[in-house]
């Protein structure tokens, strides 16, 4: 049934859980997803090459490239390759993370409870399940009891990328809905990472970083236009102040990813008066996400994925041994049953004690194809790995094991859901395509009456942000 059934009233989404974004919203989507998509591609092309060579007569070469330390010593940066790939470019991913939840939570679908509570519920259920049923299977084994947060964590970029593959066709508010949830994930992973992987906190260092913290959100807040304009800005300036900040982070102990994301929270989000506020365009947050989604989905994140994904099988024997540990059958079960467990059966539980409904144009089904990608738990994954286990440890190689296998399952299952419901769709946005007076904007966004929609959920106009300052 069409999204806009004459026998369906525009009141009657009021409370729907699943809804299409504004014709903004959906070119704004689409932009992300696309960048997203390459970005997986070609995480996968750098896990695949990483498992390949470490299985090959040339293995020693590659641990021996991932264990090359570099760096000063005096400042206890002398690390390893394969570290700095996990502490230094993934602060620039989490950045990146920082400034969409900021985004989400100042001017997206996260301001309002009403709206926020689906995707906050579902990522909620996608990570306490998770967590019990690796738990459940390593619960009496001190060693990897620790690793109960591998199977928490979901790979938008890797998720996206088999979204793409599978159709394009499917609604794009399914892809909100996971774009959002996966938001919500990251900052539950943050959260994870930040409390339960932090070892041996000094203060000092910490103390001091909240000094180049508060000049970079100084400058950021009070020239945001200076930094707009001028790109070179950000690199002299901006850039040295985060670095400080990361470097100060990492030797007090706390994971250095997490200075990514407080540096993602300073820059602003919306314009000023002065500019002619919220709807003279996008912020600096918005512009930064421009000039930084390349450099973290097409360097950053596979040269990551190339550093932690390579790890020995030892043939047929090594593979049967890893797939029945502990540690990976906690993982596998965590990610490909837990995740759409726990996403769907929180979103179904949302449903029965609220009046959230799923709209009529959508089914459970289509609920469920996205859950599975949420079960693709690639990178995040990986770096909760190495938090939880000594590197080259036999744990810590079944972990890396589980996580490949686990996606790669999650991964198929998806398709096959999906790919049957792409092609009810494509149907359905045939239809939905049409521009009868050629404005360039499809006459399903101009038809919708009563609020704007921007996402899983309707937004009142009243309650759009309207503030003027800074956030």
């Amino acid at each position: 049934m069409s999204s806009h059934d004459p026998t369906v009233r525009p009141e009657d989404h009021r409370h729907d859980t699943l809804r299409r974004g504004s014709y903004r919203e959906v070119l704004r989507i689409g932009e992300i997803l696309r960048k997203e998509t390459i970005g997986g591609l070609l995480l996968v092309a750098a896990a695949l090459i990483a498992i390949i060579w470490a299985n090959s007569p040339l293995a020693d070469s590659y641990f021996a490239l991932r264990d090359y330390e570099i760096g000063y010593e005096p400042w206890h940066l002398r690390l390893s390759l394969g570290k700095w790939a996990a502490d230094g470019l993934l602060a620039i991913f989490f950045f990146l993370v920082g400034l969409e939840l900021k985004r989400e939570f100042v001017a997206g679908d996260l301001r309002e409870f009403r709206k926020a509570m689906v995707p906050v519920a579902a990522a909620v259920g996608g990570v306490v399940v998770p967590a019990l049923i690796y738990v459940a299977f390593n619960a009496s084994d001190p060693e990897t009891a620790g690793g109960w947060a591998i199977p928490t964590a979901t790979d938008i970029a890797f998720a996206v990328a088999v979204l793409a593959i599978i159709g394009s066709h499917l609604p794009t508010a399914l892809r909100l809905f996971l774009l959002t949830l996966a938001v919500v994930d990251d900052l539950l992973a943050i959260t994870i990472i930040a409390v339960f992987y932090s070892e041996d906190v000094s203060a000092q260092p910490l103390l001091l970083a909240l000094v180049p913290l508060a000049v970079f959100t100084f400058l950021a807040q009070r020239f945001p236009r200076f930094f707009g304009l001028h790109a070179w800005a950000a690199w002299v300036i901006l850039l040295p102040l985060g670095l400080v900040v990361w470097a100060l982070v990492h030797e007090a102990g706390i994971h250095a990813t997490v200075a990514g994301v407080l540096l993602g929270f300073a820059v602003p989000v919306l314009r000023s008066q002065a500019s002619g506020g919220p709807a003279a365009g996008h912020g600096l947050a918005e512009e930064f996400e421009h000039r930084f989604r390349p450099i973290s989905a097409g360097f950053a994140v596979p040269v990551f994925a190339f550093f932690s994904a390579g790890v020995t099988v030892g043939g047929w024997a090594g593979l049967t041994s890893a797939l029945s540990a502990p540690v990976t059958l906690g993982i596998v079960a965590g990610l490909v049953l837990g995740k759409p467990i726990g996403i769907v059966g929180a979103t179904w539980l949302l449903t029965k004690v609220t009046h959230a409904r799923l709209d009529p144009s959508f089914k459970w089904i289509d609920l469920v194809g996205v859950a599975l990608l949420a079960g693709i738990g690639f990178t995040v994954s990986l770096l909760i790995a190495e938090l939880s286990f000594t590197p080259g440890s036999l744990p810590g190689d079944h972990a890396k094991v589980a996580i490949l296998t686990a996606s790669v399952l999650a991964a198929l299952l998806a398709t096959l859901i999906l790919r049957s419901r792409n092609r009810h769709y494509r149907d359905v946005e045939a239809e939905e395509s049409v521009d009868a007076d050629h404005d360039g904007i499809p006459d399903v966004y101009e038809e919708d009456e009563g609020p704007e929609r921007v996402g899983p959920v309707q937004v009142d106009p009243e309650n759009e942000v309207h503030g003027n300052e800074h956030r």
